[in-house]
């Protein structure tokens, strides 16, 4: 392959510095606040369950631009991190009004794909909402297909969240 048909290569790890610290519990959770806003709720108040999806997706972004990896970045020099399973168990409702506290965490990674949790609890954190698991995987934008491996400072950053 000619070095004008590669695949640009992204900076290597001591390019990428965090501007803001990650938010985390001993249990390295990252938090992410929401109140519940008439967009988010059906017609009754109640939270639609496509939000809680949203906001699951926005806290693990925000998790990673946190520890240096800038999602729009990504995949401006080709590498995807597509959802390919999720599983949410409902706990109990939200309404209108109300602030959530939106909490994601790495849990594992196994080649190039990487296992996420997901919890979203009361303001207060009284009450539990919703948990769940996400399931990532690493693909080239360019070729469409799942990657062979990480590109390694995808790997670095990922590794500190573990």
């Amino acid at each position: 392959m000619s070095s004008s048909q590669e695949s640009p290569q992204l900076p290597p790890t001591t390019a990428i510095t965090s501007k803001t610290p990650l938010k985390a519990t001993t249990e390295k959770w990252f938090e992410y606040s929401v109140r519940v806003q008439p967009h988010h709720t059906d017609y009754s108040g109640v939270v639609w369950h496509g939000s809680y999806l949203t906001w699951i997706e926005t806290a693990r972004v925000e998790c990673l631009r946190s520890m240096g990896m800038d999602f729009a970045e990504l995949i401006k020099l080709g590498c995807d991190l597509p959802v390919v399973e999720l599983s949410l168990r409902y706990h109990r409702i939200l309404q209108l009004g109300e602030i959530a506290i939106v909490k994601t965490r790495m849990a594992g990674m196994k080649g190039v794909r990487m296992y996420w949790d997901c919890r979203i609890e009361s303001g207060d954190r009284q009450q539990v909402h919703v948990t769940g698991k996400v399931t990532l995987v690493a693909t080239d934008r360019e070729k469409g297909k799942i990657m062979r491996q990480l590109p390694p400072t995808v790997k670095d950053i990922l590794v500190k969240l573990l």
